[in-house]
């Protein structure tokens, strides 16, 4: 089937089709996410014609072109006075009708709404990209604001919608169902969006209001958040190399040097140049944060929540008994990572492990450069087993303009990376990247492509209104895609090149079990910290959460690496915490345990979970997290989850070491078969027919 071009795909949806839900971002209005009904084309992309098609390296595309979202700023500054113009409209139509509400007005409602929330999507995405390549863009900078502005006094014009919806009995809602059959569409939206927050509804419109302008409060912190983390946080300033040149350290060179000088001193004064500047930052980022959790806090407690981290939980259907499980089976199996820390230390030949020996590439030429090409060329063979949708997909995104690629942070462009989904469109999603070449950035490249598969499956199957997930759903086929080029890399690679990838693998294992359930203890305990100070009339200061940081991280890290005795800042530049959605971290360790799980499934009957994985992908919010994973592919969240996935991480490492070793081909298929030995039950999931 040939491939549709981008103009065609975007033929498909309209100028105003445009939704953003993203790694680093999820942006709703305040009235709820709406949108309209359309056919299924799961069938239709899962039935795709299987040939191959090889990616023409002359096509690949390294920038994004935002033109076919707007062709001008001034443009977006029409389309921002529109839709100011359209809220009021919108008020005023509807205010009245729903004093008496029926089924045929509330359709008519979700239907009206759906558009204007397409509209300010589009200007939401718009801005917030271009923001992304140039912080300090003042043009874009306040046309963020503004709509976010727009997004706030939207949320209060139809707040009276908000209340009434949260309201209503059981019984008043089957009436409504059964005044409008056309309603029916929309039954798990509109148990997911209010009937199950009846406990949690805003008492009136007044209330609406005051919670809109504090998630206003909020999203202007956030913004505030990442221009400081690129303009001040990540420059800690210069240092000399042992050669004599002065070098920047920034995060994107930070980053480079660590990975790739050989040189321990050289690693040792770039990291210890950011460590102290970190320190010296943290007083000013503890404001900041402060005043974030605050109001976190108290947004959420108006919803008759005990904490932001209860209302985090409740939204993504988990327990704190769940996590508790996690981090338990994460704290008490750390020292699974023992023999991989022992593995580091005598290929490094050291004697001592330091924090800054821990991202060094294994490797005979540290610091190798990877063609972005090249990494595509990985990219696309590591789907060979999948199915076919996953290559049409990728073809388009990586020709297509939707990948923004190479970092420039002297001229403003952010750290990091994120994705976000085109799926109004039903377009390719948008991926924004700091590419150097290095192996972690072939693992972030493959990630993000995870998500836009996900992001365009969901786009071309369900709903636009079901075009989401709970974000550790989201980064489920992230994780899953890195498994599958890690698999690719050691199997087709000299054993130099299959040693540094896999190793590097083992190291974000680490981070994904460690590091990220950390970070979310370290925000649930400093909003614990900041609401006491605030009971005393107090401020945290940035000692205090470093201490708080690095009380934490002790039981996370591994006791065999020589840790700096001074409290670490390190939260400082984590962009995560500073989020609207907040907590966000444990939700990449959740989502890495079931990707295991169903990595083992796709080994086992490739073509049996390909019809289940595109399902699942393409499925989006239509049912609740549990039942997707039940109906799809046997799995629960609990504690087993978490114990198989130690088990495999353990497997992993002795893989390394075989590989190391000169042992024959060492294949992962080969290492989870024993598994059935190894965890009895970690292999008995049954699919579900």
């Amino acid at each position: 089937m040939r491939r549709k071009s981008t103009k065609e795909l975007i033929a498909l949806g309209t100028l105003k089709g445009l939704i953003i839900f993203g790694i680093l971002l999820f942006f709703t209005v305040s009235s709820g996410f709406i949108a309209y009904a359309k056919e299924d084309y799961s069938s239709e992309i899962a039935s795709a014609d299987q040939t191959f098609e090889e990616l023409n390296p002359s096509e690949v595309t390294t920038e994004w072109d935002d033109e076919y979202l707007f062709s001008s700023r001034e443009e977006a500054l029409k389309e921002l006075e529109s839709l100011k113009k359209g809220s009021e409209e919108i008020n005023e139509t509807f205010r009245p009708e729903f004093g008496n509400l029926s089924g045929p007005v509330l359709l008519n409602y979700i239907e009206t709404e759906k558009e204007f929330s397409r509209s300010i999507d589009i200007l939401y995405i718009y801005a917030y990209t271009q923001l992304s390549k140039n912080v300090n863009d003042q043009f874009f900078s306040s046309l963020l604001a503004d709509t976010q502005d727009l997004a706030t006094e939207h949320g209060k014009a139809v707040a009276f919608a908000a209340v009434k919806l949260t309201s209503l009995s059981t019984e008043e809602w089957e009436q409504l169902f059964s005044d409008e059959p056309g309603l029916e569409i929309y039954r798990s939206y509109l148990e997911a969006s209010y009937i199950r927050f009846g406990e949690h509804r805003p008492e009136n419109e007044s209330q609406v209001a005051y919670l809109a302008d504090i998630e206003n409060q909020r999203m202007k912190l956030q913004t505030e958040a990442v221009s400081q983390i690129t303009n001040n946080v990540t420059m800690a300033g210069n240092i000399t190399l042992e050669n004599g040149e002065e070098f920047s350290v920034n995060s994107q060179s930070y980053a480079t040097l660590i990975s790739t000088d050989p040189s321990q001193e050289n690693r040792k004064r770039c990291y210890e140049k950011r460590f102290y500047h970190l320190i010296n930052q943290s007083d000013s980022m503890a404001s900041l944060y402060s005043e974030k959790s605050q109001l976190d806090d108290l947004a959420a407690k108006e919803l008759n929540y005990n904490d932001s981290y209860e209302k985090c939980l409740y939204n993504l259907y988990l327990t704190d008994f769940q996590v508790n499980d996690m981090n338990s089976v994460f704290k008490g199996r750390k020292d699974i990572f023992e023999g991989y820390n022992d593995f580091r230390k005598e290929k490094l030949r050291l004697e001592t492990l330091k924090p800054y020996d821990l991202a060094l590439e294994l490797t005979e030429e540290p610091g190798k450069e990877y063609t972005y090409v090249d990494v595509l060329k990985n990219t696309q063979k590591s789907y060979a087993g999948m199915d076919s949708c996953f290559n049409n997909i990728f073809l388009e995104m990586a020709t297509g303009n939707f990948i923004d690629v190479y970092p420039d942070p002297e001229n403003g462009k952010q750290p990091g990376g994120y994705c976000y989904g085109l799926s109004a469109l039903q377009a390719p999603a948008l991926i924004f990247m700091n590419y150097n070449g290095l192996i972690s950035d072939q693992k972030t490249l493959t990630h993000e492509l995870g998500h836009g598969i996900h992001f365009y499956l969901m786009g071309n199957s369900v709903d636009y209104l079901y075009c989401t997930a709970t974000t550790y759903e989201m980064e489920i086929p992230s994780t899953f895609n890195e498994e599958l080029f890690v698999d690719y890399v050691v199997e087709n690679s000299d054993r130099d090149t299959a040693v540094a990838v896999l190793s590097q693998h083992i190291g974000e294992y680490q981070n994904y079990f460690s590091f990220q359930p950390m970070i979310t203890e370290f925000e649930h305990k400093a909003h614990q910290l900041c609401a006491e100070k605030d009971h005393e009339n107090g401020t945290v200061s940035g000692a205090e959460f470093n201490a708080l940081w690095t009380e934490l991280y002790k039981d996370y890290r591994s006791d065999s690496i020589e840790y700096y005795s001074e409290n670490s800042a390190e939260w400082t530049y984590i962009s995560h915490i500073y989020l609207e959605n907040n907590y966000y971290t444990f939700n990449y360790a959740v989502s890495k345990a079931i990707t295991l799980a169903l990595f083992k499934q796709y080994r086992e009957d490739p073509e049996t979970f390909n019809e289940n994985y595109i399902a699942y992908l393409s499925a989006g919010s239509t049912m609740t997290p549990e039942e997707k994973l039940k109906k799809y592919f046997g799995i629960e969240i609990d504690r087993q989850l978490f114990e198989d996935a130690m088990d495999v991480v353990e497997l992993r490492i002795q893989q390394l070491e075989e590989l190391n070793s000169g042992e024959e081909e060492p294949k992962f298929e080969s290492a989870v078969e024993s598994l059935n030995v190894y965890s009895g039950s970690f292999w008995s999931l049954q699919l579900l027919k």
